[in-house]
């Protein structure tokens, strides 16, 4: 009988400190803590969704309780990593924080570290999404936390850091994980489309990775998806079909009215884009993300850019299109008439763009006036003008 089907988030999982993508500066920083024989005793993981935070967690707990550990080059068939990969480890104690948010569940597990490991050199508790602890539930954990028994290893996982205590986060070391850039993720999905024998075009990678805002789980299960739909062959079309995306070339046609003011040209995209059942929300997205790139650009081109369809744009223009885009990302996300607000925040985009600050307009003005006040004197001392 054939084993039961793995999606691919869980199947190519990072299981080492050489898998993990894009948090390069994460894995050095814990490889050397390891190697240098500096380990702390609670960690806090930091991140968007997707980028690794939980995995990281697991590989950290293998490094520790491995045979002969800690080390950080530890060997994935090693029975005790096994066990702690498959959750069988009685020594790496995995807590969701929604679930066991409880001031009760949390003196049970401060009554639990007491207890020395059954099997491994160190006792470690994952509690994931940390910030769904009750404010009573973090403050019985506070004593333990700051002095636990040598024996004990916490590492927290968190999306929203704001909502855990400062006191919590005064003792831990924390550590930020960043979202993947999407070539990264291209990289990994390539690897991972070989390995399943799918034929996918560069065109379908990067509107996945676009879509996956920098998780890589999520972008795992986008492609997860698509095979589901589209078979071993995947393009382009097929992803920007499924998931309403909009082309690049027409995200960049649409930034270009936008740049040279072609209201009806704006109008016909967008009526084409809607009648398509693209998703409006998600254009604007990227929209913004295209015009802060000729933003990046201008600055590093002496204020100005034609990445916009060509037209030579200051950064004081970009930088008011790119605002006004962002001023209508409320009322296109929840507004009644999504495709009429979309319209709209278009219009008042390109306005705002043409619009000049009033400081830099009178700057612009008392220079041209010390220029010609400049001339009218050189003219007098030469004697070719009199003033009267």
């Amino acid at each position: 009988m054939s084993s039961a089907y793995q999606v691919i988030a869980r199947k190519w999982r990072p299981q080492t400190f050489d898998d993990v993508v894009g948090q390069d500066h994460v894995v050095r920083t814990l490889k050397n803590a390891i190697a240098r024989g500096r380990i702390a005793h609670a960690y806090l993981f930091v991140g968007p969704r997707g980028t690794g935070k939980t995995s990281t967690a697991r590989i950290f707990a293998k490094a520790l309780n491995c045979t002969g550990g800690p080390n950080a080059d530890f060997d994935p068939q090693d029975p005790t990593v096994k066990a702690i990969a498959d959750g069988t480890s009685m020594d790496v104690i995995e807590i969701d924080g929604a679930s066991n948010n409880s001031v009760d569940q949390v003196r049970d597990l401060r009554d639990d570290v007491r207890y020395a490991p059954s099997q491994g050199k160190y006792k470690i508790y994952i509690i994931d999404e940390v910030h769904m602890l009750s404010n009573q539930a973090f403050n019985a954990l506070l004593k333990t936390l700051e002095e636990p028994p040598p024996h004990v290893k916490f590492v927290f996982a968190t999306t929203d850091v704001q909502k855990v205590l400062p006191t919590i986060l005064s003792r831990c070391q924390r550590f930020d994980l960043k979202p993947i850039p999407s070539d990264l993720i291209v990289q990994r999905l390539k690897k991972i489309a070989v390995d399943e024998k799918v034929s996918v075009s560069d065109g379908a990678l990067a509107c996945i990775a676009r879509m996956a805002d920098g998780g890589m789980r999520d972008a795992q299960s986008i492609f997860d998806q698509m095979i589901s739909f589209c078979g071993l062959e995947i393009a382009e079309p097929d992803v920007l079909d499924v998931y309403g995306l909009v082309s690049a070339e027409k995200i960049a046609e649409l930034a270009g009215t936008l740049a040279t003011g072609d209201h009806a040209k704006l109008v016909e995209i967008v009526d084409a884009c809607d009648a398509g059942g693209r998703d409006l929300v998600r254009l604007l997205a990227d929209l913004q993300a295209l015009v802060r790139d000729a933003l990046l650009d201008a600055i590093a081109h002496g204020g100005k850019s034609t990445r916009l369809g060509g037209v030579p744009m200051t950064t004081e223009q970009i930088t008011r299109l790119l605002d006004g885009l962002r001023e209508g990302e409320g009322s296109v996300k929840l507004g009644l008439a999504e495709r009429i607000n979309f319209e709209v925040t278009l219009l008042k985009a390109i306005e705002a763009s043409r619009a000049r600050a009033i400081d830099s307009l009178i700057k612009e003005l008392a220079a041209m006036a010390e220029e010609r006040a400049g001339a009218d004197g050189e003219a007098t001392d030469d004697g070719s003008k009199k003033k009267a």
